[in-house]
């Protein structure tokens, strides 16, 4: 990749690796999406996730007896990854700041609104111009929780619920006010002990049998989802890009900062997936 540099050469270039800190590092980190899936980077037009829908039959034979063939059933998922994108236009006086400090303002607020725009499909519907997320999906799982949650049984149940089918809920992740409830609940009556877990390695995190409670403000308020990191794949086009640009706010003596990421989400198994919420 060559350096990116506005049209009238002022304002200083940026080099890959730098992009990579300013915009690719930082969306990983903030987007909760990218968090709990497992992300794989591709430099095609498409990638084609295998979806397993029968194995390979296995029987018991006798010593030199002739073990009989079977084949398993696969299908695929074809992944093309769109574009998201963020604009931020900014002073000529801090586009040309070399400050480190002023680098991460720029790059920390691009990163900010991609992660936001990555959630909200990857936790939503149909989603326009992008990929359909967790919403759009059939056959995902569910556990009824009648409105409220006042002890780890749904989340128990959503747990046998994904190892019934061969997968391991990795992670949980709700919306920031439904983790304030659930912070709020006691393991019982007259007692101060939360029922939420806490790593004692990060203060901060929660969690609900041994599984990590992640808050999002994409998720609908009252939802949780229960996800398997194996089980849901978030493709990265490996061609970030961060453009500069000065011509278009000439008269204002402004800078056009515009960085562009192509996502794609896959859901192989929908089943694996579980979505605890009030169902009607």
């Amino acid at each position: 990749m060559t350096l990116l540099t506005s049209i009238s050469g002022d304002t200083h270039g940026l080099l890959p690796d730098e992009i990579g800190a300013l915009i690719t590092q930082p969306v990983r980190h903030l987007s909760i999406g990218l968090r709990v899936a497992t992300v794989v980077t591709t430099t095609a037009h498409e990638y084609r996730v295998p979806v397993v829908l029968g194995d390979a039959g296995a029987a018991w034979v006798p010593e030199g007896g002739e073990i009989a063939p079977s084949e398993a059933d696969f299908d695929e998922i074809v992944v093309r990854p769109q574009k998201v994108a963020g604009l931020s236009i900014i002073s000529r006086e801090l586009a040309e700041d070399s400050a480190p400090s002023a680098q991460a303002l720029v790059g920390e607020g691009l990163a900010q609104s991609i992660a936001n725009a990555v959630d909200a499909a990857f936790f939503g519907n149909t989603v326009p111009n992008g990929p359909n997320g967790l919403l759009s999906v059939s056959g995902f799982s569910v556990v009824d929780t009648g409105g409220t949650i006042a002890n780890t049984d749904p989340f128990a149940e959503a747990l046998s619920m994904a190892e019934t089918v061969g997968a391991q809920v990795t992670s949980f992740v709700a919306h920031p006010t439904t983790v304030l409830t659930l912070s709020k609940v006691k393991k019982q009556s007259g007692s101060n002990e939360p029922l939420l877990g806490y790593d004692a390695s990060q203060p901060t995190q929660r969690q609900v049998l041994g599984v990590p409670l992640i808050p999002c403000p994409a998720v609908a308020a009252g939802d949780v989802w229960a996800v398997p990191r194996g089980k849901v794949v978030v493709v990265l086009r490996d061609d970030v890009r961060l453009e500069v640009d000065r011509s278009r706010y000439f008269e204002s003596d402004r800078v056009g900062i515009k960085a562009t990421m192509r996502v794609g989400v896959a859901f192989p198994h929908p089943a694996a997936i579980v979505r605890l919420y009030d169902a009607p």
